[in-house]
């Protein structure tokens, strides 16, 4: 058999130690683990959340192939220019067609074309289009233009992440969760051949809170006040998911877990 097509996937980027961190360390781990495409999720690796230009080209020229987002993404003003700008850069694909980007981008690797979709979840968050539907769409949309289909579902529940794994499995070929910062124990390759973790986890601040100093986050849950919240210092932790592609069929072979200090 070929060599399978691997796909390194990210979870979230917390903060610009972790994103500088993380940029150093990416060319040598690819190499590494032998993966031809690399998605990850931006959307926090700037200070008070969001992502900046610059930032996001650091990241592009360190090797990521998409960087996709979440509900964050609109945090830095300046970052509308640059999603309308930068392909490469996707924010959820059920924000209304008016917002600035664009929900999925197709990217040529390694001698395939990659499509990747980001979607918002709607359970305990924003009321916007189903994710569902607007998958549907893109899929309809770019059929016959891409080799290998990738779905970054950015959701706080994980029956809506799972729900919308099972209702795609055998048309994406990769669906990972993110947004929670914590990393799920349930790799697997979905009945229909699809590669599926519930969450990436988070890249970031190894003791923390999702990337928050504990102490804050404590005196938040105790005293039920505002507090502020600042960037936990200390070790940074890389998390995220190898995903094998048998790369005639697009079938999952393996999904491997990823968990090493940056």
């Amino acid at each position: 058999m070929k060599n399978p097509y691997k796909i390194l996937a990210i979870g979230d980027v917390v903060g610009p130690a972790a994103a500088k961190a993380l940029c150093s360390r990416l060319p040598a781990l690819c190499s590494e683990l032998g993966a031809s495409f690399v998605a990850l999720n931006g959307e926090n690796a700037c200070v008070g959340n969001g992502l900046d230009a610059a930032t996001a080209k650091m990241l592009l020229g360190a090797g990521a192939d998409v960087i996709t987002s979440g509900n964050h993404i609109w945090h830095k003003r300046e970052i509308k220019q640059f999603l309308e700008d930068c392909p490469a850069l996707i924010r959820p694909v059920n924000y209304p067609p008016l917002c600035p980007g664009h929900g999925s981008v197709i990217v040529e690797r390694a001698g395939k074309r990659v499509l990747v979709i980001n979607a918002l979840g709607t359970v305990y968050m924003d009321p916007l289009d189903s994710p569902f539907d607007a998958i549907e769409r893109v899929l309809e949309r770019e059929r016959g233009r891409y080799d290998f289909a990738v779905l970054d579902i950015h959701a706080e529940a994980t029956s809506e992440k799972l729900a919308i794994a099972h209702c795609f499995d055998g048309r994406i070929n990769v669906i990972f969760g993110t947004h929670t910062h914590v990393q799920t124990a349930d790799e697997c390759v979905l009945p229909r051949g699809t590669g599926y973790i519930t969450d990436l986890g988070m890249t970031g601040p190894k003791v923390s809170v999702l990337g928050i100093r504990p102490d804050i986050i404590i005196e938040k849950f105790r005293t039920r006040m505002p507090v502020r919240f600042e960037l936990a210092d200390g070790p940074l932790e890389l998390q995220g998911a190898l995903f094998s592609l048998d790369p005639d069929t697009g079938r999952t072979l393996e999904v491997v877990r990823i968990k090493l200090e940056l």
